[in-house]
């Protein structure tokens, strides 16, 4: 297990959709290993592949003491109830916003063994599981925000001290040679 770092809000990595696992093998073990111990480290309650630039659909999660990851999750709403509340990302850090979510969710996918899981969550779980599986598309907590919350919020961003327009994102190529983009100029692998 070793702490990856994480790629930050303008990374073209965060906005290309993320291929599904086919191998469940070793590298992808430890995959999960590397996001939990880097969620963990970053103090978050979720953290997608993508994020450490792998382009592969994984996330881990850990929401009141349930930890657990996540392999090509597919997600159901079992009804139409919302919830809108703060949510912030480990990619857009210490920024939060009100964000809407549907407030259950059942998601269906695989461990990193390849055996068949369920995830069924409410409330906070249910806003991880949303906002980990969208990252997987490519697509962030803010593109979800009204327009108007949306400006406010990239204002908001553009006047981070993390944020550096003039500055290419980093990329840095992942240790873990996972997902058909090896080799991709935006480090998506290899």
């Amino acid at each position: 297990m070793t702490v990856q770092p994480i790629r930050l809000f303008g990374d073209p990595v965060l906005r290309i959709p993320a291929e599904p696992v086919v191998d469940f093998d070793k590298e992808l073990r430890r995959l999960v290993a590397d996001l939990t111990e880097t969620m963990r480290d970053a103090e978050g309650a979720g953290l997608a592949a993508p994020q450490l630039g792998v382009g592969l659909r994984v996330f881990t999660f850990d929401v009141d003491d349930v930890v657990g990851h996540l392999v090509n999750p597919v997600l159901e709403f079992p009804d139409e109830e919302e919830q809108e509340g703060p949510e912030g990302c480990l990619s857009i850090p210490g920024l939060y916003f009100d964000t809407k979510r549907r407030q259950n969710v059942a998601a269906k996918g695989f461990n990193e063994y390849g055996d068949p899981v369920q995830l069924v969550g409410t409330g906070l779980m249910a806003r991880c599981v949303q906002h980990e599986t969208d990252h997987l598309d490519g697509v962030l907590f803010v593109d979800r925000l009204d327009p108007q919350a949306r400006k406010e919020a990239m204002r908001v961003i553009r006047q981070a001290e993390w944020y550096d327009p003039a500055a290419p994102p980093t990329v840095k190529v992942s240790p873990h040679g996972l997902g058909p983009a090896a080799g991709s100029p935006f480090g998506l692998g290899g």
